[in-house]
C-alpha cells in the first residue's frame, strides 16, 4: 500500500487540474468534489492560494475514476452529490489504500457525523462553512497521515545547503535544524518566496498569494506579516527574507538541488 500524504502520480500526470498563478508543481493533490459550481470554485482558489495542486469535479462517477488513477492524496468530499450517492465515494476513497477525505455536508445532526466517520471520514465539516477552515482542516490531516516521523516526505525541499527545509506534504518548516511554528499567513509567504528563489515578488502578489486567511486589506500590511516571519526565522531573518526597496521581497537562499 502506498503511503497517504505523498505523491501518487505526480503533477504531470493532472491533466485536469485547475491551477491558479502562484501556484507550482506540488506533490499533494486535493480532489474537490463539489456539485455546486460556486463553491467547488471557491475550495479551489482557497487550496491553491495553500500551495496544493487541485482537481474539481461536480460528479461523484468522476471522483470514483480519479480516485482509481492514483493522483489524489486526498479529497474533500460533498455528501449530497446527483449522480452518485456521496458514500459510496467515501467507500472507495476507503478502499484506494486509505486516501484521506474531509467531508461536506448540509447534515449537521451527529448520527450523520458518526455514520460519515464510521464510513472512513477523517473529518467533517458542515454546511455553511469558512473556507479557510476547511483549508486548515485538510492541512491537519495531511500532517496525521504523513511521513513517519524523522522522514522526510517527498515535496521536502532544502535551501541554503541545507539550513532551511520545507516539507510541504508535512506542513513543516525547519532553519539549521530548529523546527519554526508559522501562522498560514507566514506560511504562505514563505513558501511563495520559495518557489522560485531568488525571484522579487511584490506586496500586490503575495496579497494574492496569502489573501484567504487572516491577511485582509490594505497590502502594506504584509510588512508586518514579514517581520513576523523574520522574527521565527532569528537573527538571519533579513538575509532569509530580504527587501527589494521599491519593489517587495525575494527568498535570500538558493534552492538545494
Amino acid at each position: 500500500m502506498e503511503p497517504t500524504g505523498r505523491a501518487r502520480g505526480g503533477c504531470p500526470a493532472l491533466a485536469g487540474a485547475a491551477r491558479g498563478p502562484y501556484t507550482w508543481c506540488m506533490a499533494t493533490t486535493v480532489l474537490v468534489v463539489e456539485d455546486e459550481k460556486e463553491i467547488r470554485e471557491l475550495l479551489r482558489r482557497y487550496m491553491e492560494r495553500a500551495g496544493y495542486a487541485v482537481v474539481t469535479t461536480g460528479s461523484g462517477a468522476e471522483a470514483i475514476r480519479l480516485l482509481g488513477d492514483g493522483v489524489v492524496d486526498l479529497a474533500v468530499l460533498d455528501l449530497g452529490l446527483p449522480d452518485v450517492d456521496g458514500d459510496d465515494v467515501l467507500r472507495e476513497a476507503h478502499a484506494r489504500g486509505g486516501i484521506p477525505v474531509v467531508v461536506l455536508t448540509a447534515r449537521s445532526a451527529v448520527e450523520d457525523r458518526i455514520h460519515g466517520l464510521r464510513l472512513g471520514a477523517d473529518d467533517y465539516v458542515t454546511k455553511p462553512f469558512s473556507p479557510t477552515e476547511v483549508v486548515l482542516r485538510v492541512q491537519a490531516v495531511l500532517h496525521r497521515a504523513g511521513a513517519a516521523p524523522g522522514t522526510p516526505g517527498e515535496s521536502a525541499v532544502s535551501y541554503g545547503g541545507g539550513r532551511l527545509h520545507i516539507d510541504e506534504a508535512r506542513h513543516e518548516v525547519t532553519l539549521d535544524g530548529t523546527a519554526l511554528e508559522l501562522t498560514p499567513t507566514e506560511w504562505g509567504l514563505l513558501t511563495a518566496l520559495a518557489s522560485v528563489p531568488g525571484r522579487v515578488y511584490s506586496r500586490y502578489e503575495l496579497v494574492n498569494r496569502v489573501q484567504g486567511y487572516e491577511f485582509t486589506g490594505y497590502e502594506r500590511t504584509i510588512d508586518s506579516h514579514v517581520k513576523n516571519l523574520r522574527h521565527k526565522l532569528g537573527r538571519e531573518g533579513s538575509g532569509v527574507v530580504e527587501t527589494v526597496l521599491g519593489v517587495g521581497y525575494r527568498l535570500g537562499l538558493s534552492r538545494d538541488t
